[in-house]
């Protein structure tokens, strides 16, 4: 009897049991609507809710995504285009004129032969569909250049830790700390994973953290690797590729079909009988007849549906959030937007790509320089290192309507709530650059007889202003 009802015990169905939680909150309720919803969510730390095998399987569908979604693609690239522009440029801030000058050129003669504009869009690039980037600075004797640092960009997949699992609280996953949290070795894979090189056991480079650079973004406390930035969007881009080729597929089908013939006879009434499903070859410009009691028609194609676009603006919509953008950027489509939205749309993401490029300075750009700079300093030049301040400028962001912004530009000028340094910043220009430059077109076009403009006219140096006053006096150092 014991055994008969034990039997019966395991062989009767589970039952769920859900474990109530008392609290306010309604989001802290655990019903047995909102159970499967929740089933995820777990308590993991940092590190370990991004343990190793959970970020090499986001990187590769990342990967996977962005290789075949153009809209994915376009995303990445956007980002770092957007983020790095051209290259950002160096502004020295000692006080040797003649001494900024001569390093500014000096790395930019630097910064073209490494190609660094190039190597800061694919770490970008990177940091986006991996999550995570590295780079280290390293001796190249190739470079036409005294400095000879160069700056290597490797996958994440290189920096990986030992595969035997052993006590060691102060590596994650091939990156080393000291007790302050500081980043002390990285260690690097002499070839690639996915490599035909690669053998399981061999042996790694270990890097010292003074010539790695390392840029990810932190998203909880505690996280000392990378989760690709668009792992929240993978399903939603996998959904939309879904719908769109099955959409492409319905009309397809339909369009495959010329035409149907079909009766509205019962099964015994007078038609003539046909095999069913059987296809008849037709041509062109001719008339057919059709058997008695059946007609001749066509398939009502049904895709792609009339809401078809706004699921595709949706889905885009929800995408673009994951990267602090919008539809209107994500989709490189502002036909719906009228002049206000537009530029209110490019606002919210340029806001992004400039707290952005701060992050990039204080993690990569920084650091290459003073790198740079110290070399630069024993082997090309007798000035000291504490020389060192400086600042970056970028790319600036396009005006929608670039008369309107010159008109608020010179209005803030006049009222004084603006200075000419920070306009210029605006646009990725110094400010110094542009005054030396207007000085020398000033003095040219006194020299060949050209009217100056003044206050938006053309007055030559003996003209008399329109309003009677006196004209002003000319100074050879103005």
């Amino acid at each position: 009897m014991f055994e008969r009802m034990k039997t019966l015990f395991h062989s009767a169905k589970p039952r769920t049991v859900i474990r109530q939680v008392q609290a306010r909150f309604d989001a802290a309720q655990t019903t047995a609507d909102n159970a499967r919803h929740w089933a995820a969510a777990d308590h993991l730390s940092a590190d370990q809710e991004a343990r190793p095998e959970v970020r090499r399987v986001l990187r590769m569908r990342s990967r996977y995504e962005i290789a075949n979604n153009s809209y994915a693609r376009g995303l990445v690239q956007m980002l770092a285009n957007d983020t790095m522009g051209t290259g950002p440029r160096l502004q020295m801030q000692s006080g040797d004129e003649d001494f900024n000058d001569e390093v500014e050129n000096e790395f930019a003669r630097w910064a073209e032969d490494v190609k660094l504009s190039s190597k800061l869009r694919t770490m970008r690039m990177a940091r986006c569909q991996d999550g995570e980037t590295f780079a280290v600075m390293v001796t190249n004797p190739k470079i036409k250049h005294p400095v000879k640092m160069d700056v290597t960009v490797i996958e994440a997949d290189r920096v990986a830790g030992e595969l035997a699992w052993f006590a060691d609280d102060a590596s994650v996953d091939g990156v080393t700390f000291d007790a302050w949290g500081n980043p002390v070795s990285y260690r690097v894979l002499t070839y690639h994973p996915g490599d035909a090189r690669y053998l399981p056991g061999d042996e790694a480079v270990v890097v010292p953290a003074d010539y790695m650079i390392h840029v990810f973004r932190q998203d909880r406390p505690g996280l000392h690797r990378g989760v690709p930035e668009l792992a929240a969007s993978l399903p939603l881009f996998a959904q939309l590729r879904r719908y769109n080729l099955a959409a492409l597929s319905a009309a397809e089908a339909a369009a495959d079909f010329a035409a149907v013939l079909y009766t509205d006879a019962p099964p015994d009434g007078e038609s003539e009988d046909i095999a069913s499903l059987d296809a008849i070859p037709l041509e062109r410009n001719m008339m057919l007849t059709v058997p008695a009691g059946w007609k001749m028609g066509q398939l009502d194609s049904k895709q792609p549906t009339a809401n078809h676009a706004e699921f595709v603006k949706v889905i885009l919509s929800e995408i673009a959030r994951c990267v602090c953008s919008t539809y209107g950027t994500v989709a490189g489509d502002f036909s719906g937007f009228n002049y206000a939205s537009g530029r209110l749309d490019n606002q919210i993401y340029h806001k992004a790509i400039l707290v952005d490029r701060s992050l990039w300075e204080t993690e990569a750009l920084n650091r290459i320089f003073a790198a740079w700079f110290r070399e630069y300093v024993l082997v090309a030049s007798g000035h000291d290192a504490d020389d060192a301040r400086h600042t970056w400028f970028w790319d600036g962001f396009p005006h929608v309507d670039p008369t309107k912004e010159a008109a608020a530009q010179e209005k803030r000028l006049a009222n004084s709530t603006t200075t000419l340094a920070a306009e210029c910043a605006k646009d990725g220009r110094d400010y110094l650059s542009v005054l030396r430059q207007r000085a020398k077109e000033i003095r040219l076009m006194r020299l060949l007889g050209i009217p100056l403009p003044v206050n938006g006219m053309n007055m030559s140096q003996d003209q008399e202003p329109e309003n009677g006053s006196e004209p002003k006096e000319e100074h050879d150092d103005e």
